[in-house]
């Protein structure tokens, strides 16, 4: 859907993805401002395996209603607050496993909040929440899918059992972004100081289930996949905007191109592009694109968001987001199909080839395994 800079050991060439569709539709992992505001102070989503949030089914706050993981939709049922005695609560009510049991399969509900053992859950740095009446672990029942109750289990470290708590809170994930700074700069040693890592760190806020998904693996593969495809978007981190910026952009919306008909050319790390794709980042990060398309090569965080956004939330000419290729198992390959899909099936088995390649060479980076399904 956008226009794209070749990596270095390609020429350095114009080419074109081609338009798959027009709106991008804001749901998922799209976050409003107002929720990334919460999530700042503690509150926010708690997502877990697959990328799906903790959920209080139907938003009830009746005393032992089942805790699920569902898809994440942005509604209060999924907005949690991280207390500060281990407390998670949802519409005022808490967390609590059911009758304080300590089995494992004790099914996880909600209950009017009492302070007590059942209702304390303890973040650790593998991303467990640990229940310190059982001793067990908070546990995605058998890895099920949207709508499965949760349960606790005994901690055994695998990906139904990893969660991503909101920003602002104590502890969840691994503690931080799963790319040191040190890393960063190893995988981009030539990048446009515009490119900072600093930026990057602070635009993660705006996604929290990105990179935190899944478990340490998942965390790292995703990342690896992320900066991989940025990495091949812009040369390695070097140009900001789109070289050949005489492409018309704007296609017909109600909203129109006020910023100017060849304004909506690639910028940032996934070099976004066309009115509708600045309208929709816009609108998910609280940033007025379609006006000031510029905001996207000025502003490093900015910059960065919008290229989490797309990550996050578009299928491109596939069927599912980059997120959703890289912690269901589906691959890197589905990422390509993601954000270009003209290379893939022999259309451009070379571009295709030079971001695997840089996949691999970030995932080794970070010492951990590629995966398989890499090319599309």
């Amino acid at each position: 859907m956008r226009l794209k800079v070749d990596s270095p050991i390609h020429s350095l060439r114009r080419r074109a993805v081609a338009v798959l569709g027009a709106v991008v539709l804001l749901a998922g992992f799209g976050l409003s401002a107002a929720t990334v505001a919460q999530a700042a102070s503690g509150t926010g989503t708690i997502t877990g395996y697959q990328g799906l949030c903790l959920d209080d089914r139907s938003a009830s706050t009746a005393e032992y209603n089942p805790i699920q993981v569902y898809t994440c939709n942005g509604t209060g049922a999924q907005q949690w607050t991280v207390e500060s005695n281990g407390a998670l609560e949802v519409l005022g009510m808490c967390l609590d496993v059911d009758a304080a049991g300590t089995a494992n399969g004790t099914l996880v509900d909600l209950y009017t909040c009492n302070g007590t053992g059942a209702q304390t859950w303890e973040p650790q740095s593998n991303g467990e929440l640990l229940n310190s009446n059982s001793g067990k672990c908070l546990d995605d029942t058998g890895y099920g899918g949207s709508g499965t109750q949760v349960q606790i289990w005994a901690c055994a470290d695998t990906s139904n059992q990893q969660w991503s708590l909101p920003s602002g809170s104590s502890g969840g994930g691994t503690g931080g972004f799963v790319v040191s700074e040190s890393q960063f700069d190893q995988m981009f040693p030539n990048r446009n100081s515009f490119y900072t890592y600093s930026g990057l760190v602070t635009a993660l806020s705006a996604y929290s289930a990105f990179a935190t998904t899944g478990g340490t693996a998942v965390e790292e593969q995703e990342a690896a996949a992320f900066l991989a495809n940025v990495d091949h978007e812009t040369g390695g981190l070097v140009y900001i905007n789109e070289i050949d910026q005489s492409g018309d952009y704007c296609a017909s919306e109600s909203y129109g191109c006020p910023a100017g008909t060849y304004a909506y050319y690639g910028r940032g790390p996934l070099q976004i592009s066309w009115n509708f794709n600045y309208e929709a980042a816009g609108q998910a990060i609280g940033q007025d694109l379609l006006d000031n398309p510029n905001l996207v090569s000025t502003n490093a965080a900015i910059s960065w968001e919008t290229a989490l956004w797309y990550w996050m939330t578009s299928t491109g000419g596939g069927s599912i987001t980059s997120h959703e290729a890289m912690v269901t198992g589906a691959g890197f390959g589905d990422t390509i199909r993601a954000i270009n899909n003209i290379e893939c099936n022999g259309g451009d088995t070379a571009e295709m080839q030079d971001r695997v390649n840089d996949y691999e060479s970030f995932t080794s980076i970070l010492g951990v395994s590629p995966g398989g399904n890499l090319t599309c």
